[in-house]
């Protein structure tokens, strides 16, 4: 029988106060964003909006040129959704086959990836943009999914070739013998009991790709396919003190990577729970 206790009580008093301490810089944002350009000079800060002010939100999206929001947004979309989609399929397929090659090369591969994940990145931009340029990379949205696929790709291998090794093959060996092919074990058993790996992946290098900002000033630096924080950046050092307006374009950015991670976090979530039940 379940007791309810004067320990319980405090703990349930302390779980709302680190609840509130969590939600309080939400609070902030949120409410500062909806408040008009007066208000948020004479109100208080723990004050919420006397009445709601949309046109921050309108007038952040409303924005052109290097400071162009909408524009910003598109391009982090499809470079964060392009890069996810290499990662996932060059990782699965890679941390696959070193995981179940039994060869003295794929330890050493394997070890590669593991140094190049230690390594900054920032060790090696003169040369990648060198090279990137050589190539005509610069200034594409999709060189910035093959530049990013390349960073990234050694933590996806690692986490896959882990998860993999953890997993039997008991699958993959029935499968062999009712005639399936490699290319279906893959596709068809092995990936989709990947979810929890997958998730993971999905989630860390989402996050990282929709954040980064050194990377996109320096590749797409002059062209039309700024990324959504080189256009915040662009657009909060024209405010200077506009709290409000700053605090609306960064409610914008919140919410597609927000909603990503929750949606990836409960795929997460299912397939750790029942992956391996099939």
């Amino acid at each position: 029988m379940f007791r309810y206790t004067k320990l319980t009580a405090l703990r349930e008093v302390l779980v709302w106060i680190l609840a509130l301490v969590f939600l309080a810089p939400f609070y902030f944002l949120i409410t500062t964003a909806l408040k008009s350009d007066q208000e948020t000079i004479t109100s208080s800060n723990l004050a919420p909006p006397t009445s709601p002010d949309f046109g921050n939100f309108a007038e952040v999206l409303s924005a052109q040129g290097n400071s162009n929001v909408v524009l910003g947004l598109m391009n982090s979309l499809i470079i964060t959704a392009g890069s996810i989609l290499c990662l996932v399929l060059l990782g699965a397929i890679t941390g696959y086959v070193i995981s179940r090659s039994t060869r003295r090369w794929s330890r050493t591969v394997y070890f590669l990836f593991l140094i190049a994940i230690v390594l900054p990145t920032q060790l090696g931009t003169v040369p990648l943009y060198i090279g990137a340029r050589s190539l005509g990379l610069t200034g594409s949205l999709w060189g910035m999914v093959i530049l990013y696929t390349g960073m990234l790709l050694p933590l996806s291998i690692f986490l896959y070739a882990g998860f993999f090794r953890g997993l039997g093959t008991e699958y993959e060996e029935a499968a062999t013998i009712d005639g399936a092919s490699r290319t279906q074990i893959f596709f068809r058993i092995v990936l989709p009991l990947m979810s929890p790996a997958t998730g993971t992946v999905a989630i860390l290098a989402g996050l990282i790709v929709w954040n980064d900002f050194f990377t996109s000033l320096i590749f797409l630096g002059g062209s039309q396919n700024q990324t959504l924080p080189v256009a915040m950046y662009y657009y909060i050092g024209s405010l200077v003190s506009s709290w409000n307006k700053i605090f609306a374009i960064v409610i914008v950015s919140m919410i597609p990577i927000l909603a990503f991670y929750l949606f990836a976090q409960k795929r997460f979530i299912q397939g750790f729970a029942g992956g391996l039940k099939g």
